[in-house]
């Protein structure tokens, strides 16, 4: 569909698109600044050993860092580069989706616009696991389901079925978009055609063809990945409803308050006011219902983080700009919907800023702990230089850590080919092979955080085992951790515990 625009919406165009780029920067500027997460320099690891997948996910995160990499080197800014970029792409596909399936560049400059200032899109690329790819990707799937609607043209297909491939290759949760899809041919009488034609069929065939590599890699590791997430994640143990009450205060706090409020109008408007053609506000709702009841019913028995709803943002923003721009509201929820419209934007970039304030300094709270003391690694460069003395000094040949978060810490902070290594939970480094015979026999360092209960591990496997250091971490004066230092020696076996994952236990 092609608009003559009129100088006004050009006006809006040009300035959406100026901020969009504005705040992009602002993103590369907290990228810079703010340390990785231990998630981030766990898939950092990844990206130095790239493979068909990996024990956690499928490898797109890696390839996303490791395109950072090769342009800005192993920074914070490296890692994060490629992912805070794939915004712009993001930005565009939304407008053109919103352009397309509502008929006004109004609605979709605010949809482009609010994806932005969410801090799911906002943090979400800015911190980068395998739910950014996917938000780019979703955002990718939902503008070539519009452009099929627009066209009638069943080569979009075929572009469907790449995007749904390029968000398996994110996270297995894009395996829903099949249900989804399926939904809104089946509930639209228009579209039903589809089915009777290769077209459908085809696109799902160049969606199994992208995600070829992930079966192949789970094929010669016993399924590990696909039974980790898959069977683990559906699993219902136990029946625990303290979880749903989680969902809405996070969404409420990821979307950030107005936007939130415009995008659950605007789902309500899409059934009540029925807003738009049939196709259309079926195509919105599935993609969005299909998941979202899905984390519902996780969450009766198991916590749902709040980054898994990615995938449903880019149908739940075009939703809010419908809200916001073409429904005929009566005069009070019209009045609130015009002043969530308002300040969307301001709030969401002023959340935004004080996140990454507060995650640097811990200035907004007094300086005392919060929430992301311990998952961002502020402290963590100090406490490597002091890590990589105590080792210089004691001889150790290589250090043991006994979590992959701090595993993956350490060998981001430290010099680079110093030797760092998990004995447990082997699987995590599958891909990564195994660490030099010689390095291990030699006196090794242990780092551990200090807790009131300590793992037999060492008293198990060493004969010698003697404290060296207690160091701390911390941002500013807050202690967020201290670490105990243990030089061992006089292994009693194996130094690597081989013991099979929980998924693949008899």
């Amino acid at each position: 569909m092609t608009f003559s625009m009129s100088p006004g919406d050009r006006r809006l165009v040009r300035n959406t698109a100026l901020t969009i780029l504005g705040l992009t920067a602002l993103r590369l500027v907290a990228a810079a600044w703010t340390p990785l997460t231990f998630d981030e320099a766990y898939y950092w690891l990844w990206s130095k050993h790239l493979a068909g997948g990996y024990y956690d996910h499928p490898p797109m995160v890696a390839l996303v860092i490791r395109a950072g990499t090769m342009i800005a080197g192993d920074t914070e800014l490296g890692v994060r580069l490629v992912s805070v970029l794939l915004a712009l792409p993001m930005s565009y596909w939304l407008f053109r989706t919103a352009s397309v399936l509502f008929g006004g560049i109004r609605v979709a400059a605010i949809a482009a616009l609010l994806i932005n200032v969410t801090l799911m899109a906002a943090v979400g690329t800015m911190i980068v696991t395998p739910d950014a790819p996917l938000l780019v990707a979703s955002s990718l799937v939902l503008f070539c389901l519009a452009k099929l609607l627009e066209s009638g043209r069943g080569a979009w297909w075929l572009a469907v079925g790449a995007a749904v491939g390029a968000a398996l290759l994110s996270k297995y949760t894009a395996l829903f978009f099949g249900p989804a899809i399926l939904i809104w041919l089946l509930a639209t009488p228009q579209q039903r055609r589809w089915l009777l034609t290769p077209w459908p069929y085809l696109g799902g065939l160049v969606a199994a063809v992208l995600f070829l590599p992930v079966i192949l890699w789970n094929a010669d590791h016993q399924w590990v990945s696909f039974l980790k997430q898959l069977t683990g994640r559906a699993h219902f143990e136990d029946f625990r409803p303290a979880y749903i009450a989680e969902l809405i205060p996070t969404q409420f706090v990821f979307a950030t308050p107005f936007v939130f409020i415009l995008g659950t109008m605007g789902l309500y408007a899409l059934i009540r006011y029925k807003t738009g053609a049939l196709s259309t506000r079926v195509l919105i709702s599935s993609m969005f219902w299909t998941i979202a009841l899905y984390f519902v019913w996780h969450s009766l028995h198991a916590r749902v983080e709040a980054n898994w709803f990615a995938p449903v943002y880019p149908p739940f923003v075009i939703a809010a700009a419908v809200a916001a721009h073409l429904v005929p509201w009566e005069r009070r929820a019209q009045a609130l919907s015009d002043f969530c419209r308002r300040w969307a934007a301001p709030v969401g970039v002023v959340m935004f800023a004080g996140l990454i304030v507060q995650a640097n300094t811990g200035v907004l709270t007094g300086f005392r702990r919060d929430a992301t003391v311990r998952s961002v690694g502020v402290g963590w460069r100090e406490l490597a230089g002091q890590i990589e003395a105590v080792r210089t000094r004691s001889g150790a040949t290589c250090l043991l850590v006994p979590d992959y978060g701090t595993t993956s810490w350490l060998t981001f902070y430290l010099p680079p080919g110093t030797c760092v290594v998990q004995p447990n939970q082997r699987i995590r480094w599958v891909n990564m092979g195994e660490p030099d015979a010689p390095k291990l026999a030699a006196p090794l360092l242990y780092v551990d955080e200090l807790r009131p209960w300590q793992s037999p591990y060492l008293k198990e496997h060493f004969g010698q085992i003697e404290r060296v250091a207690e160091l701390q971490r911390k941002r500013g004066s807050l202690v967020i951790e201290t670490y105990g230092l243990d030089l061992v020696r006089e292994p009693k076996g194996d130094v690597l515990d081989r013991s099979p994952p929980p998924e693949l236990a008899p």
